[in-house]
């Protein structure tokens, strides 16, 4: 099975006429989300799921998906992850932009060589944050911007981090 990236998350429902806010997590909500789209879902039982409507709203997505019919049903897919095969989306031309999958997993060590980590999960909260797993235990955020993560190398399955004083701190 192909790897699946996440596009979006389903979130409280708007109304009461079945639509749903959605968390959105990709580049081009635009094309994900065009009305006729069939979106697969994670669970996968609760998909997948056919765009009917799309519009924005105060800064956030309202989606109404075929068949469900009110607030009660769109309730029931709260907190639903919306996937595409990664093989769906186009590679990008930008050498900085990765796919939070290809985040997931890599070692982390700083400039000078010492070992972090591994990238656990990546945030999407106003700005991307990396969450590391320490190596000696615990949980570092750092912000995914070149200052702070001088180099990415996927390949090489590490990415180098920059890290200004007390970031690396326990307390």
């Amino acid at each position: 099975m192909a790897e699946r990236i996440v596009i979006g998350r389903i979130g409280r429902p708007h109304g009461v006429r079945g639509d749903s806010t959605v968390d959105v997590r990709t580049d081009d909500p635009e094309l994900r989300f065009a009305p006729g789209t069939e979106i697969a879902t994670d669970p996968a039982g609760a998909g997948p799921l056919v765009v009917e409507q799309a519009r924005w709203h105060s800064g956030r997505l309202i989606v109404r998906f075929a068949g469900v019919a009110d607030r009660n049903d769109a309730e029931t897919l709260r907190g639903t992850w919306l996937v595409v095969d990664a093989d769906d989306i186009p590679e990008s031309d930008d050498p900085d932009d990765f796919h939070d999958a290809q985040l997931v997993g890599l070692a982390v060590r700083t400039v000078d060589g010492t070992d972090v980590g591994e990238v656990t999960d990546v945030r999407h909260h106003g700005q991307d944050l990396l969450v590391i797993r320490r190596t000696g235990g615990g949980e570092l955020l750092v912000p995914f911007v070149t200052a702070l993560v001088p180099e990415v190398d996927v390949a090489g399955g590490a990415l180098v981090i920059d890290p200004p004083a007390g970031l690396l701190d326990e307390d």
